[in-house]
C-alpha cells in the first residue's frame, strides 16, 4: 500500500456560519481500507460529498491518480474511478437489479440493446467479489443487505477504483455487517481503495488499515488500529472521556401497557401472532430480534398506529380497539420511531414545526385553528437547551441537523413533558458514542422518573445495558421474558433464532 491514489488538500466548506470542513487533508493508498471516524456532525459526510462532487469546496483541491478532479461534478468523479454508496440508498424499488445498475450508464434508448452485455458484466463482478444477487429481481423485494449489495455493484459496474461507503452498517444486522466487511477486505486485496465512514468503534478497529478522526470539521488525529484503543478513539471523537451510564436496580409499579394474545396483520412487514408482554411503571422491557421479525409492527402497535385484530391491548388503563396516535400522545405516550428520517421528522420543516408536530392541535400550541408560533418556538428552544440539540435554533431547517442531533430533537419532544410510556425503537441506530451515551442517560432517567419504557433494539449491548427484562421476537412471536441480569449475547442470540429454551431457568415473565 505505497501508491497514493487519492489526495485531498486543504478542503474547507461552510454552510452560512456553520463550518462543516476546515483545511482537511488526507491521502488514500492503493488497496487500503481507510476509516473516517467522527461523531455525528463532525463533517465526514460533507467531506466525502465534496469528493464525489455533490458539494463544491470553498477552498482546497482534490487529485485522483495525480490528476486534478473537477469540483462539483459527480460525473467527473465517476469517470475518475470514484464510487459512492450512500447511507440512504438511491435505488428505484420498481426496477430490477440490472435496470438499477444500468441506469445512468447508458442513454435510455440503448438500455435494451445492451442488456445482455450488461448482465454478463454484472454477473462477472458479482462472482469476483462474492456479491451474488439475481439481476432480474425487483429491488423493492430485496432485503436491506441485498439492496446495499446492489449499490456496491452499481459502483463497481462503473469501474470504481476508489469506493466510499457512508455508514455502511447503519441498517445491517451484526451478521450482515460481518459479511460486508469480509467483502470489503477482499476488494482491498484485489487492489481497490476504500474509505468507509463510521462511528462504530468495534467495526473500525477490526476492519480498518488506518483511521482518520474528524472533530468539529477538522482532522484531529490519525491512528493505526494496533496503536490505539476504542476508549482513545471515543475520546478523540468527542474531545472528552465518554462513559455510558449504568442501570441501577428499580422497583416497578403498576402495568402501563399490557398485551395478551395479540395478533396483528402488518401489510408492510411481518405479522404479530398471539404475543404477550407487559411493561410496568419504572421498568424497561427490551425487545431483541433480527431485522424483519415483527419489530416494526410491534412498535406501531404500541404507538397507536395499529390496533389488535385478536387479543387485548391495554395502554394506560384503556383498552385499545382502533388506531389513534393522537389520543395516545395526549394521554402521555412518547414515541421514538425506528426511522427518524421517514417517520420521526419532516426534513424540510423547521425545528419548531417538528417539535410540535404531534401536538399541534392542543391548546398549548394553537387556538381556534391558529398556531401560536411563539409558544412553539419557546418549547423548541427548551428542547434545544435541555437535550443539547446542536446545529441551529428553532427556525433552522431540520434536514440540516446531523443524525444524532435529529434524534435528540425527537427524544426531547417525547420526554420533555414526562411521558408515562415511552416507545423507543432503535433509539441509537446510526449514532456516535457520545450521542449514544447521552440518549442512554435520558432513557434511564425517564425510567427512574416512573416511565414505562419499551425498548426495541437490534443492538444487544444496548438492551443488556438498559433493560430490566428482555424478550426476543422471531417470526412475529415473542419469547418468554428473562431477567436483564441474566441476559448475555449468547443467550439472546439463541432466543433471537427461535430457541426459547435458551431462556431456561432465567424465565422471569412478569405477566
Amino acid at each position: 500500500m505505497t501508491e497514493t491514489v487519492l489526495r485531498l488538500s486543504g478542503i474547507s466548506k461552510r454552510f452560512g456560519p456553520v463550518i462543516a470542513n476546515e483545511a482537511i487533508s488526507l491521502e488514500l493508498r492503493r488497496g487500503e481500507l481507510l476509516a473516517l471516524l467522527g461523531e455525528n456532525g463532525a463533517g465526514k459526510t460533507t467531506l466525502m460529498s465534496i469528493l464525489f462532487g455533490h458539494y463544491t469546496a470553498d477552498e482546497g483541491e482534490i487529485e485522483v491518480a495525480g490528476r486534478p478532479l473537477p469540483p462539483g461534478r459527480p460525473r467527473a468523479a465517476i469517470d475518475a474511478g470514484i464510487g459512492m454508496v450512500h447511507q440512504h440508498f438511491s435505488l428505484a424499488d420498481n426496477l430490477t437489479v440490472l435496470e438499477n445498475v444500468m441506469t445512468g450508464t447508458e442513454p435510455p434508448w440503448r438500455l435494451r440493446a445492451n442488456r445482455s452485455a450488461a448482465r454478463r458484466k454484472l454477473l462477472a463482478i458479482a462472482e469476483r467479489f462474492g456479491l451474488r444477487v439475481d439481476p432480474g429481481r425487483r429491488v423493492g423485494d430485496l432485503s436491506v443487505g441485498e439492496q446495499q449489495r446492489v449499490e456496491i455493484l452499481k459502483a463497481l459496474y462503473n469501474d470504481a477504483r476508489v469506493l466510499i461507503l457512508d455508514e455502511p452498517t447503519a441498517v445491517l444486522t451484526e451478521q450482515e455487517a460481518e459479511r460486508l466487511y469480509a467483502t470489503l477486505r477482499m476488494m482491498a486485496r484485489e487492489g481497490l481503495s476504500l474509505i468507509f465512514i463510521s462511528h462504530k468503534l468495534r467495526e473500525v478497529m477490526a476492519a480498518a488499515d488506518r483511521i482518520v478522526v474528524l472533530r468539529g470539521g477538522r482532522s484531529v488525529a490519525e491512528r493505526l488500529p494496533a496503536d490505539t484503543s476504542r476508549s482513545e478513539l471515543a475520546e478523540l471523537m468527542v474531545g472528552r472521556r465518554i462513559a455510558r451510564p449504568v442501570r441501577e436496580a428499580a422497583s416497578p409499579g403498576a402495568p402501563v401497557i399490557a398485551a395478551h394474545g395479540v395478533s396483528v396483520r402488518h401489510r408492510e412487514g411481518t405479522d404479530l401472532e398471539g404475543i404477550d408482554f407487559t411493561v410496568r411503571a419504572g421498568e424497561t422491557l427490551g425487545i431483541v430480534g433480527v431485522a424483519g421479525n415483527g419489530q416494526t409492527a410491534l412498535a406501531r402497535l404500541a404507538s397507536g398506529l395499529l390496533a389488535p385484530e385478536a387479543g387485548t391491548l391495554t395502554i394506560l388503563g384503556r383498552r385499545v380497539r382502533q388506531p389513534d396516535v393522537a389520543a395516545l400522545v395526549r394521554a402521555g405516550v412518547g414515541r421514538i420511531p425506528e426511522d427518524r428520517n421517514r417517520e420521526g421528522v419532516i426534513g424540510e420543516l423547521a425545528l419548531w414545526e417538528n417539535a410540535v408536530l404531534e401536538r399541534i392541535e392542543t391548546e398549548r400550541f394553537s387556538r381556534r385553528g391558529i398556531v401560536d408560533r411563539g409558544a412553539a418556538r419557546r418549547f423548541t428552544q427548551e428542547i434545544i437547551d435541555r437535550f443539547d440539540v446542536r446545529g441551529g435554533g428553532p427556525d433552522h431547517r431540520t434536514s440540516l441537523l446531523s443524525g444524532g442531533n435529529m434524534q435528540k430533537l425527537i427524544l426531547g419532544r417525547s420526554l420533555i413533558d414526562g411521558p408515562s410510556l415511552l416507545i423507543a425503537a432503535q433509539p441509537t441506530r446510526g449514532l456516535d458514542e457520545g450521542a449514544i451515551a447521552a440518549i442512554h442517560t435520558r432513557l434511564l432517567a425517564a425510567r427512574a422518573e416512573g416511565a414505562a419504557v419499551l425498548l426495541i433494539s437490534e443492538d444487544l449491548d444496548e438492551v443488556i445495558a438498559l433493560a430490566d427484562r428482555v424478550q426476543a421476537i422471531a417470526g412475529g412471536r415473542l419469547s418468554p421474558s428473562i431477567d436483564g441480569a441474566a441476559a448475555d449475547a449468547r443467550r439472546l442470540g439463541l432466543m433471537m433464532a427461535g430457541d426459547w429454551s435458551a431462556a431456561g431457568a432465567a424465565v422471569a415473565d412478569a405477566d
